[in-house]
């Protein structure tokens, strides 16, 4: 009789095709046309941390600064602002992702708070320092519920890797 397993379960290799697609789908929620609400959470963001961290060799800052000029070119916003707080997003999740994948999925949206945070107020500085103006304090809760967010976003997107390669009742994955 097998013992039960004990411990994290092993992950199935990411399909780039389901990253791509997930990057695809986050851009397209957060170009909807909802009227962009400052507090807002970006879906864009979130999944760039998501795979910086999860997959740091197939989502660096280059697919992260594309994304922000995507979003940029589509809010009219200054060329670059999405750009430049994505990257160094990205750049953040990249260099904890070690140490970020050690924690529960509850203290890893912890500690994507900051990092979130952190590309908002990116964004924010930049926006006011061409002259637009301050959107109000609301823009803290986007890097609160981003964070909030994590745990579902680890669970969505990992559903995909949890799957056994060949199912088999006497080889439990």
């Amino acid at each position: 009789m097998m013992q039960p397993r004990v411990g994290p379960q092993l992950l199935l290799p990411a399909s780039p095709l389901f990253i791509w697609a997930s990057l695809a789908a986050g851009l397209a929620v957060n170009m909807l046309p909802l009227g962009r609400i400052a507090w807002a959470p970006d879906l864009v963001m979130l999944l760039l941390v998501f795979w910086g961290v999860h997959q740091p060799a197939r989502i660096g800052m280059g697919a992260a600064f594309v994304l922000g000029l995507c979003m940029d070119v589509q809010q009219a916003a200054l060329l670059g602002q999405h750009a430049l707080s994505y990257t160094a997003l990205s750049f953040l999740a990249i260099t904890v992702h070690r140490r970020l994948l050690w924690f529960s999925t509850v203290s890893q949206a912890v500690q994507v708070l900051p990092l979130s945070a952190a590309a908002h107020v990116i964004e924010v500085l930049l926006r006011m320092a061409i002259g637009g103006v301050f959107p109000g304090w609301s823009v803290l809760l986007a890097p609160l519920l981003e964070a909030a967010l994590w745990p579902l976003a680890t669970w969505v997107l990992l559903a995909p890797q949890r799957r056994a390669p060949d199912r088999d009742e006497n080889r439990p994955l």
